[in-house]
């Protein structure tokens, strides 16, 4: 199959287009000291606005909205109140020598939770704990050495997070999300519950992103010297990053007013949109250095860098906010507020990319090789002179033009082998697991995780997140049936008991489970019992949240990639006009998608490495697929955009298909390997995180990078378009 690529209205187009950009390219020359100002300006008000963002983040929207789950929970809430019980855990184990039921021992920690509640009333709902008397004797364990209490906290998501955060310090524990510390008595005092869990994430990530901000810039300027060979080049890339990181938090501030933002979506925003932004500012100077090396002027290279790599810029952004804005199909709000964040982002950093960047460069003109080391300076020429029109040998114009023509001398034998390691990588996929938030995310030394794994062992009858059935309209002995059959699933800790009185003719039981890792048979066990006439059972509590959440996110997947592989196609085809380089770039970007869950499963669900990178083997969390499914994609199909441009401008050229090929793999291959190195380095920052679901992310997108930047780009690209492109 192959396809001719051009015809004379989509150059017309093009021309007009160009045309435009070239306009576009002196304004900004002939304006370059306002236009910087104007975006300076804009993005420090936007930054000093977002100053406040991080306590507007919540650790909400996990879940799929229209699941019973959720219609059940809600029911349940707005009956009886939240369910505050697993809110805290403060576990309490007695000094060497003694017991819990000591009186000093004993009469210390009732006073304390007696002054806390009395010191906290508008944050601190109720307290159940063994020290109440002795009917709380199950709070603790049968040495009396172990004992907890229940502190239930007020208000929804991030008003309870804010409680507990206001009483955290008096809880007798150290510093930090559930840490350990010298309790009343005496006692040792650990944190466990949910708020302690969520904390311990909500640090790590705000960690995570302080880290990338600081550490990765610098780190991208060092490196970005060596493929400038000077200061100047190699700052400029860091700056528009930085400039998009000041103006994204801005945005996701003004963006909190409207919707929730997940903490964890805006880590992957800031992830996705530093990236990003240094990226677009290789690509643009690079062309400006390689118009300059042409003999051109500072207006002429400035108008060119904008007409081409503005355009191809602009493109970019577009399929990568197209894919973004997929994850709209979704109702968890934690994946809806990746789009808005990452969308607006994205395209900030094209606009800076076509803006704030060319002034800069008419500004800095012939001075962007600058206090550079020589020997690394180096730059090919722009000069369209070089794109042969007839087809020749081009053997020695570098590594890879060198690498382009090895791959296109013998096409079949280069493809066969590359597509067969990518499918190999993709077979571990099909171990693939998932499950929901939990403390296993955070590190093994965590305190909040050390304290729930604690909770858990002393206290197996107990759960912090049971399953809960909620039945609507039942008398009591329809009542006393539902909960008999029920207390049949498998893997309950216990039998089924009421959480309160009937109240409007609802009730609420909770179990709890053994494996809350795996409870798809006690819920499929629950949901299958007969409901009498008139009467309504619904399954609730975190365990079937997540189980519907995890399930709603499968079904989705279908629609999903039909939306991420028809809009790259419609955008690739506007943009080069060929069917053929649309559906071929969708392929290898679904090529390299795949190999890279396979090695994700590989690592974290099989375990391949978990001393290496210090995180403990298990289910993926269920959000996070989807996410990197989105991300990557958009990444891959990025790539393809750059590479293409270059093909498809040397083929306008008058240059034969083969000849494009290697001309645009010879004058992008450094620079996508160079864009893929900046990458890496940015999510290697994140690679270095605490938190499990941020390494899936961090190493995903290193996984497909290198897998991008070198098999996919150098080699299977100019194999199968020499088979295919004429």
């Amino acid at each position: 199959m192959t396809e001719h690529v051009s015809s004379e209205p989509a150059r017309t187009e093009q021309s007009r287009f160009r045309g435009l950009s070239l306009w576009w390219g002196r304004f900004v020359h002939r304006h370059r000291y306002p236009v910087l100002a104007v975006f300076i300006l804009l993005v420090a008000v936007s930054g000093f606005y977002g100053r406040d963002l991080g306590p507007r983040l919540t650790q909400g929207g996990w879940f799929d909205d229209h699941s019973e789950s959720v219609v059940a929970s809600q029911l349940a809430d707005e009956t009886f109140g939240r369910d505050t019980d697993a809110d805290v855990i403060v576990l309490y184990t007695a000094p060497p020598g003694h017991t819990l039921d000591d009186p000093a021992v004993h009469d210390a920690i009732g006073t304390a939770l007696t002054n806390l509640h009395a010191r906290y009333p508008d944050r601190i709902k109720k307290i159940d704990s063994y020290f109440d008397g002795p009917m709380m004797g199950r709070f603790a364990d049968a040495t009396r050495t172990h004992a907890f209490a229940s502190i239930g906290l007020r208000g929804q998501d991030t008003e309870t997070v804010n409680n507990y955060l206001a009483i955290e310090d008096q809880l007798g524990a150290g510093a930090g999300a559930g840490a350990a510390g010298a309790g009343p008595g005496g006692t040792t005092v650990q944190l466990a519950g949910l708020q302690p869990v969520v904390e311990g994430i909500n640090l790590g990530m705000q960690h995570d992103i302080r880290r990338a901000e600081l550490i990765a810039l610098p780190l991208v300027a060092i490196l970005l010297f060596f493929v400038f060979g000077g200061v100047v080049g190699a700052l400029l890339p860091v700056l528009i990053g930085g400039m998009t990181v000041l103006g994204t938090q801005g945005i996701i501030r003004a963006l909190t007013d409207v919707i929730d933002v997940n903490v964890f979506a805006s880590a992957v925003v800031t992830l996705v949109s530093l990236g990003l932004a240094i990226d677009y500012g290789l690509f643009a100077v690079t062309r400006f250095r390689e118009e300059l090396a042409a003999g051109h002027t500072v207006e002429e290279a400035t108008a060119a860098t904008v007409a081409t790599a503005g355009r191809t810029v602009l493109f970019s952004a577009a399929i990568i906010a197209v894919s973004l804005g997929a994850l709209f199909i979704y109702p968890h709000q934690v994946l809806r507020s990746v789009p808005y964040g990452g969308i607006s982002a994205v395209l900030l950093a094209a606009v800076l990319s076509v803006t704030a960047l060319p002034a800069l460069l008419s500004i800095v003109g012939t001075r962007v090789d600058m206090w550079g080391w020589h020997r690394l300076a180096s730059v090919r020429s722009a000069d369209p002179a070089e794109i042969s029109p007839t087809l020749r040998d081009q053997r020695g114009q570098g590594f890879f033009s060198d690498l382009a023509l090895f791959a296109m001398r013998r096409p079949v034998r280069v493809i066969v082998p590359v597509v067969l390691v990518l499918l190999v990588l993709l077979i571990p996929f099909r171990n693939i697991e998932f499950s929901g938030l939990s403390e296993r995310y955070l590190a093994s030394d965590n305190p909040a995780r050390v304290a729930q794994q604690d909770f858990d062992r002393l206290f197996p009858d107990f759960r912090t997140q049971p399953l809960k059935l909620v039945v609507v309209g039942a008398n009591p002995q329809q009542l006393s049936d539902i909960r008999f059959q029920a207390n049949f699933a498998p893997g309950l800790t216990g039998p089924f008991e009421p959480t309160a009185p009937t109240t409007h003719g609802i009730n609420v039981l909770s179990a709890g489970l053994v494996d809350q890792q795996h409870p798809d048979a006690a819920i499929d066990t629950v949901r299958a019992i007969p409901h009498p006439p008139g009467v309504r059972v619904m399954v609730a509590g975190v365990p079937a949240l997540e189980r519907d959440s995890i399930r709603g996110l499968i079904d989705g997947l279908p629609l999903l990639a039909a939306i991420l592989i028809c809009a790259a196609i419609a955008l690739m085809y506007v943009a080069f006009r060929s069917l053929i380089l649309a559906v071929k770039a969708v392929v290898m970007s679904a090529l390299s998608l795949g190999a890279t869950l396979g090695v994700l499963t590989w690592i974290f669900v099989e375990g391949h490495g978990a001393g290496l990178f210090n995180f403990t083997a298990g289910p993926l969390m269920f959000a996070v697929l989807v996410l990197i499914v989105t991300v990557l994609f958009g990444l891959s199909t990025d790539y393809e955009v750059f590479l293409q441009s270059r093909m498809t401008e040397a083929r306008a050229g008058g240059a034969p298909a083969q000849e494009a090929i290697r001309y645009g793999i010879a004058h992008t291959g450094g620079v996508i390997t160079s864009a893929a190195a900046i990458l890496i380095v940015v999510t290697g920052a994140f690679g270095f995180s605490d938190l499990v679901l941020m390494k899936y992310v961090a190493y995903g997108m290193i996984a497909a990078l290198v897998l991008d930047a070198t098999v996919i780009r150098l080699l299977l690209t100019p194999a199968v378009l020499k088979l295919v492109w004429r």
